[in-house]
């Protein structure tokens, strides 16, 4: 069950509001909110969700005055093997309930146990993804399908070719597009009319980002390019011969695209993800951490060994 704690004055702007307006609900009758019509000049950014850079913007003031319900879950296993088969099972639960569950994927180290899990469950005890419909966060900016680097490339090499899901199922942003913008507001439109993801996997960057959504991303952002950060660029030079050739934009899926999936994990292992972790789950919702947004959202579960849990004041098992 969701824990409840006390919590002060919550200051967001208009455009984050619908982001807490669910949490509101929940806590009510606990639950005043007021909103100056007036607009007014913004003090500090990350103080007040969104993006506004010092633009006015006008102000609510939401007031929880007992509780605040919190709906994320933290599961600390022995190690990444563990935490990788418990997520797993969770998506098995999922698709063996709604066979076309429609999942979002992430890449990376982090989820491949995850993967590998999932095409152990496909190969011996039958797990069937063929009515599966698939929806990658992101991919890097003028990097075909072929590249050993691409997140086309990774996705098949890694699940889908070990798997049943059908190649028409299986989206992941195009590189390559001649026309990004309508690119990215298609993809949202895909999404929206495969019935929304039932199941977002996330990994957590040693900066707290989540797909590609940089610090300093807008809490309610959408699809769209991101410059990478040199923190993002540096972390991926390992896949790359040197990190001049690591790509400097990528198409990923906004922190409000994420937001809108019915469920979210993330997992994290490692030490290195340890202050990224702590960030996101008991720091303030603050868009310098685009993974604290998840503190907002109703259904999340972070899946952790112990070193990404090392510097955590609360863990579940």
């Amino acid at each position: 069950m969701p824990s409840c704690e006390a919590t002060p004055l919550v200051l967001v702007n208009d455009s984050a509001i619908k982001q807490f307006w669910h949490i509101c609900l929940l806590a009510q009758p606990n639950f005043q909110a007021s909103t100056f019509d007036c607009y007014i000049p913004l003090i500090d950014t990350d103080k007040v969700t969104g993006h506004t850079q010092g633009k006015p913007i006008r102000l609510v003031i939401i007031a929880i005055l007992r509780e605040r319900l919190l709906s994320m879950e933290i599961i600390v296993q022995e190690n990444y093997a563990a935490i990788s088969q418990q997520a797993a099972a969770l998506i098995a639960d999922l698709v063996r309930s709604k066979p076309t569950a429609v999942l979002g994927l992430a890449t990376g180290s982090t989820p491949l146990g995850l993967y590998q899990e999932l095409i152990r469950l496909h190969q011996e005890e039958g797990l069937d993804f063929s009515q599966v419909t698939t929806f990658n966060l992101d991919e890097y900016v003028g990097l075909a399908a072929d590249h050993p680097q691409s997140y086309h490339y990774f996705m098949h090499d890694n699940l889908f070719r070990h798997i049943n899901v059908p190649a028409a199922n299986i989206h992941i942003p195009d590189g390559t597009t001649s026309d990004t913008p309508a690119f990215c507001e298609s993809y949202e439109q895909l999404i929206a009319s495969s019935g929304g993801i039932d199941l977002q996997v996330l990994g957590i960057g040693s900066d707290g980002h989540i797909a590609f959504n940089e610090p300093g991303s807008s809490l309610d952002s959408r699809t769209r390019v991101e410059t990478l950060a040199k923190q993002t660029i540096e972390d991926n030079a390992r896949f790359f011969a040197s990190a001049d050739d690591v790509p400097i934009h990528a198409i990923t899926m906004g922190v409000g695209t994420i937001l809108d999936a019915r469920k979210i994990i993330l997992i994290a292992n490692g030490a290195n993800k340890a202050p990224a972790v702590a960030a996101a789950a008991e720091g303030p919702v603050s868009s310098m951490c685009t993974a604290s947004a998840l503190q907002n959202h109703p259904d999340t579960i972070f899946f952790l060994d112990p070193e990404a849990a090392s510097q955590l004041q609360k863990k579940t098992g």
